[in-house]
């Protein structure tokens, strides 16, 4: 029997991998001057250049669940077609959305007892919720398992490693993510925090660094220290906030340090991108530990 991956937009992958292997996307919402919008809407490209100038100039965003309506009558046109049903969820220390799928996808269990529904949470997010979603995607199309796909997610979620850095930490504390005092004094100095999500799937500040140079050059440092080997056959994914050319500066000291070929890049969504801030600059890539 075959078997759909379901995910959420905080996976941050671009339209022609959700297209590739047919993914099925959650997406969050987000509010600006209470108007509400969805981060991600199938065929549709949204402005995110434009959703970061917004937040430069000051305007307020606040975010929430998918509609929970709408994810149950995606989950049953895939259930009423005859698939079993996987889905890979944004890290429940970050948001409730795992836990109002999973809830969702609990009470669909009982009317259809010949499916398979199964959640995991990752534990992860932006690309690195996406990279664990890419992989089982992958596993899907080689012909393995529901079953052998959740236990691979399971087995190595923990071996995702995030790392990232903001430029400015006003919309941290804005996020609850740092205090007032930190944001403050951080900028005054230039102090570019280096972050990652630990294995808890928790935001965690790991060191500081002055100067926005050294801070990206310290994402590549981390990779150095764990990234499995060798890291020059691994595909590699940075996100960011509309900051498409330090992505592209990022990219290209991975390719000088560890000939890595494969390198996705793509924005952070607005849910996330929404407490991170513009500036925003994540890597992510396989690791012997987070």
């Amino acid at each position: 029997m075959s078997f759909e991956i379901f995910t959420d937009s905080c996976c941050n992958l671009p339209e022609d991998i959700i297209d590739e292997f047919g993914l099925r996307i959650f997406p969050l919402t987000f509010m600006v001057d209470d108007q509400q919008y969805q981060s991600y809407l199938k065929g549709e490209v949204t402005d995110l250049s434009q959703f970061y100038a917004m937040m430069r100039d000051g305007k307020v965003i606040t975010t929430s669940l998918p509609n929970l309506a709408e994810a149950e009558a995606l989950l049953r046109t895939s259930l009423d077609a005859g698939n079993d049903v996987l889905y890979l969820g944004f890290s429940s220390a970050l948001s409730g959305t795992y836990d109002a799928i999973a809830g969702v996808m609990e009470r669909l269990v009982p009317e259809y007892p010949e499916r398979t529904l199964r959640s995991v949470d990752t534990l992860a997010a932006s690309g690195g919720e996406g990279l664990l979603v890419y992989y089982g995607a992958k596993m899907r199309g080689e012909g393995r398992t529901l079953d052998e796909v959740a236990a691979w997610e399971e087995e190595n979620r923990l071996h995702l490693a995030h790392w990232f850095t903001v430029d400015d930490l006003m919309f941290l504390f804005r996020g609850g993510r740092v205090s007032k005092t930190a944001a403050w004094a951080g900028t005054l100095l230039n102090i570019k925090p280096v972050m990652h999500v630990d294995d808890e799937g928790r935001l965690v500040p790991v060191e500081k660094v002055r100067g926005r140079r050294k801070a990206l050059k310290a994402l590549v440092d981390k990779m150095a220290e764990t990234a499995v080997q060798p890291i020059s056959e691994q595909t590699v994914y940075i996100t960011h906030g509309d900051c498409i050319d330090e992505a592209h500066q990022l990219a290209a000291m991975i390719r000088e340090r560890f000939d890595v070929k494969d390198i996705m890049i793509n924005w952070v969504d607005p849910v996330i991108g929404a407490h991170s801030g513009p500036g925003t600059m994540a890597l992510f890539f396989l690791a012997d530990h987070r």
